[in-house]
């Protein structure tokens, strides 16, 4: 699994979302059209989750998607335009 650790620190940043909104994860999962497994699994860093799915989750939760992906504990990493390898060919 790529970046175990990222998918588990987001998870648990989504619960923490989660539960401060008051919202159990079927009401999460049924606001952002996810199936609840799926929450669960992101939840418990099981699983990363798509585009789709974060894009559903930020809209669900209310929350810009920049904030959605802002975990304290969350590394990611730098892409930089000097690196020939992020260049467009």
């Amino acid at each position: 699994m790529k970046n175990a650790a990222g998918i588990e620190a987001f998870g648990r940043h989504l619960r923490k979302l989660r539960d401060e909104r008051g919202l159990s994860q079927q009401a999460l999962a049924d606001y952002a059209d996810i199936a609840k497994p799926t929450i669960q699994r992101i939840e418990k860093g099981q699983v990363g989750a798509t585009l789709d799915i974060l894009l559903s989750l930020s809209k669900a939760l209310n929350l810009p998607f920049r904030n959605l992906m802002d975990a304290p504990d969350i590394d990611f990493p730098s892409i930089s335009q000097d690196d020939p390898k992020n260049r467009a060919t």
